[in-house]
């Protein structure tokens, strides 16, 4: 008998990349989405769609109701304020783990958060993230749940490290703070297979997972514009950006 999984954030490109992943693996979808997103629907599957938000308690509601586990992907990346990423990414969280932990059965419930969750002094959206997972702890009753960390994630689809990545194919690499810094990526499909595996194969609740592809303490920027060298068969230029300039473009949300 096919299981079903409740998905927040299928739309977006981790979330969509995982719905295809969980369709191919058997599992029945049902998936969160907002009006304004269903011209971006996934391609090739078809879940059963429930049209509401997150503030939305109706449509979480319907979205949870009789489902064996739900991943939340959903988020907010951008924001002028705190608030702005705590009405998502911590005040969502929390409606969502109430309503499901109401359920008879409880499903399992994975949390998707991030690796800047370990420092949430750094941003908002680090502090939203760390919030939302203490949201998770405090609300979650006796369900099944874990959390994951990914680091930056990139793949098909991806907006947000595409940008670096296309710079560096024109052989330019505009990089921020020391070019001694080092970043840990994730590719798409692994951190979807990930997910599949702690949905299958969890034994442990309350735990929280830092992911990486293998290089535990991530890649300089060298070691990532050398990769792009040795595929653009040309160099790449460094153009180092000052730390201060980024807090100042930040503090304006532009």
């Amino acid at each position: 008998m096919s299981r079903t999984i409740a998905i927040t954030g299928a739309t977006g490109f981790i979330g969509g990349m995982l719905a295809k992943r969980l369709a191919s693996a058997g599992w029945h979808i049902r998936a969160l989405v907002r009006t304004v997103s269903l011209g971006k629907r996934p391609k090739d599957i078809e879940p059963e769609w429930v049209v509401g938000d997150l503030d939305d308690m109706e449509s979480l509601e319907r979205l949870v109701a009789g489902v064996d586990a739900i991943v939340h992907c959903a988020g907010a990346v951008r924001g002028a304020s705190q608030d702005d990423f705590d009405r998502i990414n911590t005040d969502g969280v929390a409606r969502l783990v109430k309503i499901a932990a109401e359920q008879n059965p409880a499903p399992r419930f994975l949390l998707l958060s991030s690796l800047a969750a370990r420092e949430p002094q750094l941003s908002f959206y680090a502090a939203s993230k760390r919030n939302g997972e203490k949201a998770l702890a405090l609300h979650s009753g006796n369900m099944f749940w874990g959390i994951f960390r990914p680091p930056a994630v990139y793949g098909p689809g991806d907006r947000e490290m595409l940008p670096l990545f296309q710079w560096m194919f024109r052989g330019l690499a505009p990089l921020i703070g020391s070019a001694k810094n080092r970043v840990s990526l994730l590719y798409v499909e692994d951190l979807a297979d990930a997910i599949i595996s702690w949905l299958d194969n969890g034994k442990h609740s309350e735990c929280f997972y830092e992911l990486h592809d293998g290089h535990q303490s991530g890649y300089s920027w060298q070691e990532i514009i050398d990769v792009v060298q040795r595929l653009n068969g040309k160099s790449v230029v460094r153009v180092n950006i000052p730390v201060s300039f980024v807090k100042l473009i930040a503090s304006v949300n532009l």
